[in-house]
């Protein structure tokens, strides 16, 4: 088998390379807005408190994880969260206003725009989320998040 993948590894790189000179990496246009968008709602949903932007911008099958430092001198800890979860903490995480306000980061780079799925970095509050957003019935949805928190000093 090693022989047969080997004879066929020339072969296969020159056509990896023909489709990728073809490839369009550049996104139609308002694509990037809306991709920016979806991005700004989920950030936005945990600072204002507003679950119905979770509701619109992620998709239900949502895969989120995450690390966290309760303190400098412990290891970070992993969480998962689901869909119904999102919803639940973007009305709750930031209730009395003292997480976030007017003046907290919400810095959006996106990495890729493509026909069907997007990527992206959310830098806030809380840390950094990395995205993975997929059109879903032709809307840009959150689908996949994974986030840390922002190393505590020792």
């Amino acid at each position: 088998m090693t022989k047969v993948l080997l004879f066929l590894a020339p072969t296969l790189l020159a056509i990896g390379w023909q489709i990728q000179d073809k490839v369009k990496v550049t996104p139609a246009k308002g694509e990037r807005a809306a991709v920016e968008r979806a991005m700004l709602d989920y950030c936005e949903a945990f600072y204002e408190c507003k679950p119905e932007y979770i509701e619109r911008s992620v998709s239900k099958d949502l895969t989120k994880y995450g690390y966290w430092q309760k303190d400098p001198s412990q290891a970070f800890q992993g969480t998962g969260m689901n869909f119904e979860q999102a919803v639940a903490l973007a009305g709750a995480w930031n209730k009395d206003g003292s997480r976030a306000d007017a003046s907290s980061p919400k810095k959006i780079e996106i990495f890729d725009i493509l026909d069907q799925t997007a990527s992206g970095k959310l830098t806030a509050a809380w840390g950094i989320d990395y995205f993975h957003l997929a059109k879903e019935d032709g809307k840009w949805k959150i689908r996949n998040v994974l986030w840390q928190s922002h190393p505590l000093e020792q």
